[in-house]
């Protein structure tokens, strides 16, 4: 299906079996839960633990994903790396897979300069054969791209948006301001979803979406359509929960979360260990999913 690239777009959480193995019953029902609230989704990302998975395991879990999918929601599916020739490989893959679009992050440890991001990108939107989504994310890539690099790209006609979680309010600003009209302004951030969408962005790569889907398709929905009372009163009723799911690396939170609700074990793969998440963490995570839960079953 054509690429839109508003509204809600879950990065979903890889959920792994005792044995180490992904739970693809699991997978499954993550996934149709998504599309059920009405958001895209967005496998092997960086909160599906990308790093540690093969290169099978990526290919099955984008194929079930878009299986799930079945048109009705867009699946736009992480690809990136930081050696240009496998970034180029992992897209292609992933179109042949059916993705309508790839999240392709800043080379990580490279540290590529401003001119060889430009490069790197368009050599990826050129042979990847998909739409390509810029994943902006210097936390944790030590790469940061500057607003004329990302409106450059933003020129190409196969670079169709940008996930920005940068957490730099002038570069959205000028961002915003500078990029064509169909260029996708994604927050990378769930705390900076409103902020993004008054300003003038599109959406949401959202980590908060696998635990409340349609409390964050609202609240997306209510700011686009112009109701800021509403929209205000979602993002703070939430606004715990998107702090809680990063009180320590992500995604150890978020599979703690989704394993209180049964959805999945809370299995991480080393280097991550799920015991990161002191009792401390863990409190301010179930009183926040308290709040949250209730506002996702209002809608």
């Amino acid at each position: 299906m054509p690429f839109d690239p508003r509204g809600v777009m879950t990065a979903l959480a890889t959920p792994f079996a005792a044995d180490g193995s992904i739970d693809f019953d699991a997978w499954r029902a993550l996934c149709e839960r998504q599309v059920q609230a009405g958001a895209a989704l967005v496998p092997c990302g960086t909160t599906g633990e990308t790093p540690t998975l093969t290169h099978e395991e990526d290919a099955r879990l984008i194929a079930t994903a878009v299986e799930v999918a079945a048109g009705r929601v867009p699946v736009l599916a992480g690809t990136g790396s930081n050696a240009t020739r496998t970034a180029i490989a992992n897209t292609r893959r992933a179109a042949e897979l059916g993705a309508d679009a790839a999240l392709v992050v800043t080379p990580y440890y490279n540290k590529p300069p401003q001119a060889s991001l430009l490069a790197h990108y368009r050599a990826v939107a050129d042979e990847g054969g998909l739409p390509v989504v810029l994943y902006h994310v210097p936390g944790r890539t030590a790469c940061r791209m500057t607003p004329d690099t990302i409106l450059r790209l933003a020129e190409h006609p196969r670079v169709v948006a940008i996930k920005e979680a940068s957490a730099d309010l002038d570069l959205l600003q000028e961002v915003i301001s500078g990029a064509p009209p169909d260029f996708g302004i994604l927050s990378g951030d769930d705390a900076w979803t409103l902020t993004t969408l008054l300003l003038g962005g599109h959406g949401v790569v959202s980590v908060a979406s696998n635990v409340v889907p349609r409390a964050m398709v609202r609240l997306v929905r209510a700011a686009c359509a112009g109701d800021l009372g509403g929209a205000r009163a979602l993002q703070k009723r939430l606004l715990p929960l998107f702090r809680a799911l990063f009180v320590t690396t992500n995604p150890i939170p978020v599979k703690r979360a989704l394993a209180l609700g049964g959805y999945m074990g809370e299995s991480v793969r080393l280097p991550l260990t799920a015991d990161a998440l002191d009792a401390a963490g863990l409190a301010a995570l179930r009183s926040a999913l308290e709040l949250a839960l209730a506002a996702e079953a209002e809608g």
